[in-house]
């Protein structure tokens, strides 16, 4: 099945997104991404060093994959604006994750001023990808600033917690025109292949892989759930019945009394 994920200019074959946050050892980086095929990765503007060959984490990044610097540490659309157009001078792309966080608690993104850093940044001819939290109207305001595709959280940023918004995301996936993908919370494959059965375009997962045992076979596992979900979505997911059960085979004809 011909079937990819399609943003700006770029085809994308592997609907799962990495996160590399969280990796205890940078060379761990590259070994996860290369395994799975990982297509779309995504680094902290600040962790980017080009005079350290020991910490400038794009050093452990595949070429081929396409990098997504995030504005994470923005308070506000400002700070966002400012944090990726340094990364565009850098060499990094056009592509961007708006990241705008000033709750330090909960760590919820402020969808008002990630909807102000998009429209600027789309304007300049950036590829907008801003995490948010789920909320149509938002979504609605995001796309029409210019976002090509819109990152509602699953839970709390770093939680595990899994689909939480899972009704918001499902109305959004229903009603937006641009590509949904949920970003943060998903601890487990199971939930991720969820997202995908919904009609998501892609899932993003950093801290459920970068803390696991073996990051490596849990960025296939991940990677494969996000395959399977997709594929049963394409396929037409059977509709739920009644509170009666339905006998899988005719139970009559061939019972007599």
């Amino acid at each position: 099945m011909d079937d990819v994920l399609k943003i700006a200019d770029r085809e994308i074959r592997n609907r799962l997104f990495v996160g590399t946050g969280k990796f205890p050892e940078k060379r761990l980086v590259r070994d996860v991404l290369e395994f799975s095929s990982v297509d779309v990765v995504t680094v902290a503007v600040r962790r980017v060093d080009p005079r350290s060959k020991d910490e400038n984490i794009l050093d452990h990044i595949p070429k081929d994959c396409i990098l997504m610097p995030n504005t994470s540490g923005a308070r506000n659309a400002d700070e966002a604006v400012r944090i990726a157009r340094l990364a565009k001078a850098a060499g990094c792309g056009n592509w961007v994750k708006i990241e705008v966080i000033s709750d330090s608690k909960y760590l919820l993104p402020d969808n008002d001023e990630t909807i102000k850093a998009t429209r600027i940044l789309a304007q300049e001819g950036f590829v907008v990808l801003p995490y948010m939290c789920p909320d149509l109207y938002a979504g609605r305001r995001l796309v029409e600033a210019g976002a090509a595709a819109v990152m509602p959280l699953g839970a709390p940023i770093g939680t595990n917690r899994g689909l939480q918004t899972r009704e918001l995301v499902r109305i959004m996936v229903a009603e937006l025109p641009v590509p949904v993908i949920v970003d943060a919370g998903l601890g487990r494959p199971s939930e991720a292949a969820e997202c995908m059965e919904l009609g998501c375009g892609a899932v993003l997962v950093n801290t459920a892989i970068a803390v696991s045992d073996d990051p490596v076979n849990m960025c296939r596992a991940f990677s494969d759930a996000v395959a399977a979900g997709r594929r049963a979505y394409m396929a037409g997911l059977a509709p739920c019945s009644g509170g009666h059960a339905e006998a899988s085979s005719p139970l009559t004809g061939f019972l007599h009394g």
